[in-house]
């Protein structure tokens, strides 16, 4: 299960199959390390996404 709080390297590493929601997003840097340091909140933060919204959609999708 995937958290606000987890870094967005750490998912990807984990889940690859994330990614795609991230560059829905307008995340399209994926691979740069501020990037992948970056917790799913902070990203939010910055591209106007409520990460709660995100991280539903994320585990749902994992969850199949």
């Amino acid at each position: 299960m995937i958290t606000k709080d987890m870094c967005i390297g750490d998912i990807l590493d984990q889940y690859p199959d994330a990614a795609p929601f991230f560059l829905e997003m307008g995340m399209h840097c994926l691979g740069c390390p501020s990037a992948r340091g970056e917790t799913v909140e902070q990203a939010c933060a910055v591209h106007g996404v409520d990460p709660d919204e995100l991280i539903q959609k994320i585990n749902d999708s994992l969850k199949q």
